[in-house]
This record gives C-alpha cells, sequence and structure tokens, in this order.
C-alpha cells in the first residue's frame, strides 16, 4: 500500500504583522479553539498524517491534539524562533523522511476543509508539485512529492518553496473552498476569517 503524504502544519513564524493584543495564532477562533488549534484538527480530519512544526509557546497546546512524536518544536532566541517558512518546512520534511510526500499548510489559515486537504494529497503523482486553486488563485496546502525530499531539506529563510514552485511542473487542483486563499497576517485579515466563518455557520433561508 502507498505510503500516504504527511500534512506539516507550520505554526513557528513570528506573526510581525499581527499587532493584537496576543499571538495570532492564539487568537480565540471557534468557540474554544484558537486558530492553531482549528488549522490543526482539520489536518486531523483529513484523514492523513499530520506532523506539527512550532516553538515551545505552542508546544503545550499542539500536546493536545496530536502525539508528542508528531511535534516538531523549532529552537528559540529571545522568545522567537530562527528562520523563516523555508526552515519550518525542511524541518518538517526532515523528521518525516519517509513519508510519501509532504502537505505544506501555514497554521494561520483555520479555515482549509479536511476534504481539500485530501484532494491535493491526491493530486500529487503526474507532478511532482499540487497545490490548491479556488476560482483560478493558487492557495494553500502546497503538496510535494517525496522525489523532491532532497530539495526541500535545503530550504531556508523566509522564502519559503517559491524556488522549488518555479523549477517543477505542478498540478492545480481546483477546489470549492475559499479558505485556501485566507490567510491572516493582520487584524482585518482575522476579522475577514471570523465574517467568512460565521457565513459558513449560518444558516441556509429556506425556499
Amino acid at each position: 500500500m502507498k505510503t500516504p503524504p504527511t500534512i506539516i502544519v507550520l505554526g513557528a513564524g513570528q506573526g510581525s504583522r499581527y499587532t493584537g493584543a496576543r499571538h495570532k495564532l492564539a487568537e480565540p477562533f471557534d468557540g474554544d479553539d484558537s486558530v492553531f488549534t482549528c488549522t490543526v484538527r482539520h489536518a486531523l480530519a483529513s484523514g492523513l498524517p499530520v506532523l506539527v512544526v512550532t516553538t515551545s509557546r505552542f508546544a503545550e497546546e499542539a500536546a493536545g491534539l496530536v502525539a508528542t512524536r508528531d511535534i516538531v518544536v523549532l529552537g528559540e532566541r529571545d522568545g522567537v524562533a530562527p528562520g523563516g517558512m523555508g526552515d519550518s518546512i525542511a524541518a518538517g520534511v526532515a523528521a518525516r523522511p519517509g513519508a510519501g510526500g509532504w502537505l505544506v499548510l501555514p497554521a494561520d489559515m483555520p479555515l482549509v476543509r479536511p476534504a481539500t486537504m485530501a484532494a491535493v494529497a491526491a493530486g500529487l503523482g503526474p507532478h511532482p508539485v499540487a497545490y490548491a486553486q479556488y476560482q483560478g488563485r493558487r492557495g494553500h496546502p502546497v503538496a510535494f512529492g517525496g522525489e523532491l525530499f532532497s530539495e526541500l531539506v535545503r530550504l531556508g529563510g523566509d522564502e519559503g518553496a517559491r524556488r522549488i514552485l518555479a523549477r517543477f511542473p505542478a498540478q492545480a487542483v481546483e477546489v470549492g473552498d475559499p479558505g485556501v486563499l485566507l490567510d491572516m497576517d493582520t487584524e482585518a485579515d482575522f476579522a475577514a476569517l471570523k465574517d467568512r466563518l460565521l457565513a459558513t455557520k449560518a444558516p441556509t433561508p429556506q425556499a
């Protein structure tokens, strides 16, 4: 049986553009669940293996959701994880070298649906890269095939995997999920996420 891809939830960013009273991932989002928890829960609901890359700030919260072996805690300096998204991706991939690929999902995207993650994972095969697309616009998660291991573990800095995306053919997976475009860099982004969440829970008008 083919080994499934692993979802790598990236939760080690500084969130420096967010000016709220707390870290953006700690913001209450859906009931008692934070942005961070909602994203991880949706990843788990996809049925795919999940690995969380985070800092000590969210390690305890992560441990309430996944096994300790499924958490990578990046070292911190002055309360901030060194490096950028590239370092987080590399750490996650290196921790799961035998996976059948890796889906990269930023932890500030709590509305990405579990079915979307499964669809993007299924898009790997003919192409070494697959990504979620909504109404023609590229979003997350982005999936990478196992053959790109050596490329991914050498990533570093804030650029993430852009160079890999530019070099290798990719499969767009069109989904009916606007959450693939909605991340949370600013307080305005957070308000938009909350509005979208409320819209999804609103009762459907009866004809």
